[in-house]
């Protein structure tokens, strides 16, 4: 498949708020990590907003390759500079609407765990849930 950037928006959209949120609510509610927080949801809000942008880069640099395929080891890049990114807003310039952030460690572990799981799904279920979204560059509207 190769990706439109509206495609990629739908997908990115769709996995974040759903994957994305039932993998951060062991987090959010302090089964996994150091202590309940909101930060959480507005880390995937941030990556949600963020990713919208980096999505119209992600294109571009597609459009220069031969096949205009986006494969799995540029996922895996793209989302090690998202974390990073993600990390300075949060970590380091506090941009959070809230009073505590999580530390590194539980940052890393969580960003990992909601990373990777939409990584999964987005290379399994969702070929098999939205038939078509393979065929309509990511598109599932």
């Amino acid at each position: 498949m190769t990706p439109t950037l509206f495609g990629r928006w739908q997908t990115r959209l769709l996995l974040l708020a759903t994957v994305g949120t039932v993998v951060s609510l062991p987090f959010a509610i302090g089964l996994i990590g150091s202590y309940p927080s909101a930060a959480y949801f507005w880390i995937l809000t941030y990556v949600a907003i963020f990713g919208l942008g980096w999505d119209v880069v992600y294109d571009q640099i597609q459009k220069y390759r031969w096949d205009r395929d986006w494969p799995a080891a540029y996922q895996l890049f793209a989302g090690i500079w998202e974390m990073i990114f993600i990390w300075f807003a949060v970590g380091i310039f506090r941009i959070l609407p809230i009073s505590s952030y999580p530390p590194v460690g539980v940052f890393l572990q969580h960003y990992s765990v909601v990373w990777l799981a939409i990584f999964i799904v987005s290379q399994s279920l969702m070929r098999i849930i939205f038939v078509r979204w393979r065929f309509r560059g990511g598109q599932w509207l």
